[in-house]
């Protein structure tokens, strides 16, 4: 059972830009590693760090740079939550994954951000919203 009380939550928002992804990992660090102990700490970093690039050169690659990309966390008593919501096409990850796991091909980089996602993670969705936006949804039960 999840404890739905909220201790703490943040959100960014950032351009279309690799580059920002250094931002990104510096706001995760100051809000999560208080929190988190260490190995829960590199999980979500790694899987955040995947999750937002994937939003800039797969999702966005045919938009503006000056495309926003919006960025949650949320800590509750027994887990992490991040949300990062993307503004291109959506596409089936949970059916991309299942391609991913099946070649399971390690030297392959196509997908492999994905597998990361799935492995470091205990729930991994992407879903469309009502205001067209896509939010990839990633929880890590501590």
């Amino acid at each position: 059972m999840h404890d739905e009380k909220l201790l703490k939550q943040s959100r960014l928002q950032v351009a279309t830009d690799v580059n920002a992804l250094v931002q990104v990992l510096q706001w995760f660090e100051q809000f999560a590693a208080p929190l988190l102990p260490e190995k829960l700490l590199w999980a979500c970093k790694v899987a955040l760090d995947e999750g937002f690039t994937n939003a800039v050169i797969h999702a966005h690659r045919h938009l503006p740079q000056t495309t926003p990309i919006e960025l949650e966390l949320k800590v509750f008593p027994d887990c992490l939550e991040m949300r990062i919501w993307d503004q291109g096409e959506f596409f089936d990850l949970q059916a991309e994954l299942e391609t991913r796991l099946q070649v399971n091909n390690p030297l392959d980089e196509h997908g492999r951000g994905l597998i990361w996602m799935h492995e470091l993670t205990d729930e991994l969705s992407y879903q469309r919203q009502p205001d067209e936006r896509n939010c990839l949804f990633m929880r890590k039960w501590r």
